[in-house]
């Protein structure tokens, strides 16, 4: 029976936490909503002049924006050049000029990084990037086809 009476004590407390006195000595409710039906559409109707300010950046804000994505798709290219940079070391056999396949492939992903370095239309980074990471899973894909035929050549010779 103590502990009951201890329940509702410690409930009357929180309730009366809940309900102290704001500013003008009216008790502050859970909900502080809008008073009113005109409260509440101003608060949650879009008045088309905000929508239409929000439309119209300044300079500042669309340099910013673009320094944002560039920035996003700056971070996308560095990855995806590592990404490249670790794939070639798989490539370890020469070619027929007699230089290391990763050389050439490390070569050549640099000149195309260095080609579209000052590229600024975000459509042709996105393609550039998208393009690059397909072409390095299919190389990684052809690699492992090839390592497993190669496998199983040797498993074939000596089993």
């Amino acid at each position: 029976m103590a502990g009951y009476g201890r329940t509702f004590r410690t409930m009357g407390i929180h309730l009366r936490r809940k309900l102290r006195p704001v500013e003008f000595g009216s008790p502050r409710l859970l909900h502080n909503g809008p008073d009113t039906v005109e409260e509440l559409l101003d608060r949650h109707i879009a008045v088309k002049e905000e929508e239409e300010k929000k439309k119209i950046l300044d300079d500042d804000d669309n340099e910013i924006l673009t320094r944002q994505r560039l920035t996003s798709t700056r971070r996308e290219a560095l990855s995806l050049y590592r990404d490249i940079i670790r794939a070639t070391r798989f490539f370890a056999w020469p070619d027929s000029r007699g230089l290391l396949w990763r050389d050439v492939l490390r070569e050549n992903a640099r000149k195309e990084f260095e080609e579209a370095r000052f590229e600024t239309d975000p459509e042709t980074i996105t393609r550039l990037l998208i393009g690059g990471h397909d072409a390095l899973q299919a190389a990684l894909d052809k690699l492992v086809e090839k390592q497993k035929q190669e496998i199983q050549k040797q498993q074939g010779y000596v089993g």
